[in-house]
């Protein structure tokens, strides 16, 4: 592959490992882009879009995206940040996985119990810059200054061992499921950031003749988001009941409601929220629904 190859193409940056990759290649099936990825390279041509896939440390992701040297890419909400790239790139789309959360966190049998207990000590973090500002703002409210303020240090892996190795007081630290948290004998006293993958272009496009292209794909990626957030929930309900039902079922814009054979009767389909589904199928139930179905999504444009 050289550079002549990649002329005309849109450049589609995508995390090359990591825990937003899987669900990157599963976002990528969704939406219909077609390609083969051949072993140890990082650039692979689309076969059905003018296209060109490059996988890269989502670290990296914000800064070639702000800088225009790709014109779409997927990554963390809080790597964006960490890198100070927020006002070059903007986020087309959250994407509703990876999501996780950057907490202060001190170990549970240690004395320190607040982040203004642990301010002025010794914090370490892969996040120097949130840390950097999190605190300097806590500092500052507390009067802390010069050698008074609490020291940041960076470490590259592994820092929830900073606290047992007594390098630190306490760390900032991406926490999923808290697993590793809590294995480590530590506990959260304070949230920095909620943060999940997100889909994002530069602020100043490079190529604007490929922003018909961008939105195509953007709508494509968000249907495919869409299609795992919802179902549709279809059922029999008696038309003295309707009113009650579409309070539940009030769909994204308005319930599905069809005649049937019996007139006092009326078959109803509406959009419902995957999470709330067990719940509005018990409410149904009680307000007289019968033959209560639910239909999973493959895609769909909302």
């Amino acid at each position: 592959m050289n550079a002549e190859s990649l002329d005309g193409r849109l450049l589609f940056a995508i995390p090359k490992k990591g825990r937003l990759h899987e669900k990157c290649l599963e976002l990528l099936a969704g939406a219909d882009i077609q390609f083969r990825r051949h072993a140890r390279l990082d650039v692979c041509l689309v076969k059905n879009h003018p296209i060109a896939l490059v996988f890269l440390p989502a670290s990296d992701i914000p800064s070639f995206v702000g800088k225009g040297n790709v014109d779409l890419g997927i990554t963390g909400h809080d790597v964006i940040l960490e890198s100070q790239m927020q006002k070059l790139v903007t986020e087309e789309l959250r994407l509703g996985f990876g999501k996780c959360a950057l907490q202060v966190q001190v170990p549970e049998s240690g004395p320190i119990k607040s982040v203004e207990q642990l301010a002025g000590k010794r914090v370490v973090t892969s996040f120097e810059v949130l840390s950097g500002e999190y605190f300097g703002k806590l500092d500052e409210q507390l009067s802390l200054v010069n050698d008074a303020k609490t020291k940041i240090e960076y470490v590259g892996g592994s820092v929830e061992a900073a606290c047992a190795l007594g390098l630190a007081d306490g760390i900032v630290d991406l926490v999923e499921s808290g697993d590793t948290m809590r294995a480590a004998g530590l506990h959260a006293i304070a949230t920095v950031l909620e943060t999940e993958a997100v889909l994002i272009k530069s602020t100043n496009q490079k190529h604007p003749t490929l922003e018909p292209l961008i939105r195509l794909i953007t709508s494509r990626i968000a249907g495919v988001i869409a299609a795992n957030r919802y179902v549709i929930c279809q059922y029999n309900i008696r038309r003295d009941n309707l009113q009650a039902a579409a309070l539940i079922t009030p769909g994204r814009r308005a319930p599905t409601i069809s005649p049937l054979e019996d007139e006092k009767w009326v078959a109803v389909s509406a959009m419902v929220e995957k999470k709330t589904i067990a719940d509005v199928m018990d409410r149904l139930v009680a307000i007289g629904a019968e033959d209560v179905l639910i239909f999973n999504l493959d895609n769909c444009r909302v």
